[in-house]
């Protein structure tokens, strides 16, 4: 007759329930599960072996929400993430020593030195670089601001800008960003995706713009994006600022890749028929000129877009 072992059902602190032979009078073996421990930062700021993706990812993405939000506090962060408050404290400490962060009097987050330094370096991107050369001849023969914008995530963000010498302006600044759905700019890049792709961003979204008008759902968003694809261009009225204009075309590389949009910001009052017209004309032989600049480079992804 065989000898059956009994079973012992026990679970570990995190995954399935896993099963220890247990015999009268032997000696238990122990099996401790330490991948919920592995999970989490050392105290000395690094990564268990398994928990290396898991921990990156947590920290890029506090990274991410301070340069977006600016000064938050540790409450803030946990609530905005979902990320344990314990996790978000050590990740913080550690940012804060090695200067990827600071911490104020009230001890709010926000980016540190060497975060900033890194934001610098976007200036001498090849894309960016090019995109100088052409805002200059924009600026001399329009006097508009003109920015540059990629596709991050479910936003529009500057990367670039040059701004008008006009006093009555739109005031925005490098790392701005806007729902790519309102925006010119985003709508530019959602274009040339497939819908597919747009829809995994917005699908059960209330897709309402920064003034206030809301989009008849997916419906309304991919006729927007046909008549992007028609027109070779995409504007907008009042959509992402209370009497704004924009316009923006897109940047493409040799492959015929969307890499960025370029695009005009202009107060409605000086958006005349006349000026209108020139406005669309110069921003689009402009926008030619960049993609020949930057025909060379390859696209790479920010969080589901294709940008360089």
């Amino acid at each position: 007759m065989t000898d059956r072992l009994p079973r012992v059902k026990k679970r570990s602190l995190c995954g399935p329930a896993f099963s220890t032979a247990v015999r009268a009078g032997a000696r238990f073996r122990t099996v401790v599960d330490t991948s919920a421990r592995e999970r989490e930062l050392r105290e000395d700021g690094t990564l268990g072996p398994r928990s290396a993706s898991t921990g990156v990812n947590a920290t890029l993405r506090i990274l991410d929400l301070l340069a977006a939000r600016g000064s938050l506090t540790l409450a803030d962060v946990t609530r905005e993430l979902g990320i344990a408050k314990s996790t978000v404290h050590r990740i913080c400490s550690v940012l804060v020593d090695r200067a990827w962060a600071v911490r104020d009097q009230d001890g709010r987050y926000q980016l540190g030195i060497r975060a900033l330094r890194l934001g610098s370096a976007s200036a001498e991107l090849p894309i960016v670089t090019a995109f100088r050369t052409v805002a200059a001849e924009f600026l001399e023969q329009l006097d508009e601001t003109l920015v540059l914008a990629v596709l991050d995530g479910e936003e529009s963000l500057f990367i670039a800008m040059t701004e008008t010498s006009q006093r009555v302006r739109f005031v925005t600044h490098i790392g701005s960003k806007t729902p790519a759905f309102a925006s010119a700019s985003g709508r530019v890049v959602l274009a040339s995706m497939p819908f597919e792709d747009v829809k995994r961003l917005f699908s059960g979204r209330s897709l309402v713009t920064p003034t206030g008008r809301r989009l008849g759902g997916l419906a309304e968003l991919r006729s927007i994006l046909d008549g992007v694809r028609r027109q070779g261009y995409a504007e907008n009225w009042d959509e992402t600022a209370h009497g704004l204009y924009a316009a923006s075309v897109p940047v493409v590389n040799g492959d015929g890749k969307t890499l960025a949009a370029l695009t005009t910001l202009v107060p409605l009052s000086r958006v005349s028929p006349e000026r209108h017209e020139t406005l669309l004309r110069v921003l689009e032989r402009e926008g030619r000129r960049l993609s020949e600049l930057v025909a060379w480079l390859p696209t790479f992804g920010t969080r589901g877009s294709n940008v360089a």
